[in-house]
């Protein structure tokens, strides 16, 4: 029984490891080009973000190769989010504010600003970045340039995460093992099936006309999970969305501790994972390919199965350590998170678990001062 449980394991934890192959070598930072024309407009949604919006700011300034214009939305900020970006316009005429209208009913905050920005941009492509994020000065001519050559409408990338805490490096390390680990890259570059459509909502670029004519954030303007939603509403019109290296074009610190992880983990969860379709599959394929084979290592040395079992066990183990360590190595990532990983993933279920199971424990998730209560409330 425990040798056939190993096999399973060893099993599940070579998918990942095959696909992680494939895709680091599919995934490349995109070439920034020395002078390119046109304009690119950087739109922030802002909401509380004194600091971090300065650094975030003068950052998107310094992009290079590509004029750009920099629009903040302050989405009602009761901190001095606003007076910070009112003095960098004026001392660069590239830098704009936007004060966002109220809220309206059914959408969310997030979607509502950013569909706000994009009314005000001037640039045929429209750059949509998190508050937190930082880029790189060649990012903006970078993703424009591989958005031309490949033909796709929207490009995103996944930044190089800074973690400081152990919850931190628990949780946000999920993100860039199950694009890398479990999206079909090379198939999804082939497709336009928006199944495959994938984003990372921290920084994306969408070419402005398209944008326009699929309704952008507008046509998601209830959901949470943007990097799941545009893209898809872009491929449902026929337009190719792509995936892009992230680490070298930007950093981000999403969360600065194991409860905000947590909920902002859950935040996202039932427009991921934690549908009764989806969850059971997800459990299935992580649990076996990266839980299992520690048990089974354990279950061994302590004399509970067989020999055979624990050395069958050990090479899953193996492979799927060793799938975690190429795609943290490539994506820039702590390397202590490899150590973590069986535990990390068990972590990862157990939010995805909680929200789809126990809604009302979960509670509302609150970010940023707003209240978004979570499936089955």
């Amino acid at each position: 029984m425990t040798l056939a449980l190993a096999l399973v394991a060893l099993a599940f934890a070579l998918l990942p490891a095959f696909l992680a192959c494939a895709n680091l070598i599919a995934l490349r930072t995109p070439e920034p080009e020395a002078a390119q024309d046109g304009l690119v407009s950087i739109l922030i949604p802002a909401r509380n973000e004194e600091g971090s919006i300065a650094a975030t700011v003068r950052a998107a300034l310094a992009s290079t190769g590509i004029a750009v214009e920099v629009l903040v939305g302050d989405d009602h900020s009761t901190d001095a989010t606003a007076a910070i970006v009112r003095a960098l316009a004026e001392a660069d005429p590239r830098v704009r504010l936007v004060s966002v209208p109220a809220l309206p009913e059914g959408w969310t905050g997030k979607n509502h600003a950013c569909a706000a920005l994009a009314g005000e941009a001037r640039g045929g492509h429209l750059l949509f970045l998190d508050a937190d994020v930082t880029l790189s000065p060649g990012t903006a001519s970078g993703l424009v340039a591989h958005a031309r050559a490949s033909g796709a409408a929207l490009v995103s990338a996944v930044p190089r995460q800074i973690m400081g805490s152990v919850g931190e490096r628990l949780t946000v390390p999920m993100i860039n093992f199950l694009l890398v680990g479990y999206l079909p890259v090379p198939m999804m570059r082939a497709s336009l099936r928006p199944a495959l459509g994938a984003a990372c909502g921290q920084l994306v670029l969408v070419d402005r006309s398209v944008y326009g004519r699929t309704g952008g954030h507008g046509a998601i303007r209830g959901r949470l999970h943007d990097g799941v939603f545009l893209p898809r509403i872009l491929r449902h019109a026929g337009h190719r969305t792509d995936l892009v290296a992230g680490h070298a074009l930007a950093t981000c610190r999403m969360y600065t501790s194991f409860a905000e992880s947590w909920a902002g983990f859950s935040k996202n969860a039932h427009e991921g994972m934690a549908t009764p379709r989806a969850l059971p599959v997800w459990t299935l394929l992580l649990l076996a390919g990266h839980v299992l084979p520690l048990l089974l290592v354990l279950a061994a040395a302590f004399g509970l199965a067989t020999p055979s079992a624990g050395l069958v066990a050990l090479a899953a183990l193996v492979v799927s350590l060793g799938t975690r360590a190429a795609i943290t190595l490539v994506t820039d990532e702590p390397a202590i998170t490899i150590l973590l990983h069986p535990l990390g993933v068990a972590v990862a279920l157990a939010i995805q678990w909680n929200v789809l199971l126990a809604p009302r424990r979960a509670g509302a998730a609150v970010w940023k001062g707003r209240s978004y209560p979570v499936k089955g409330m």
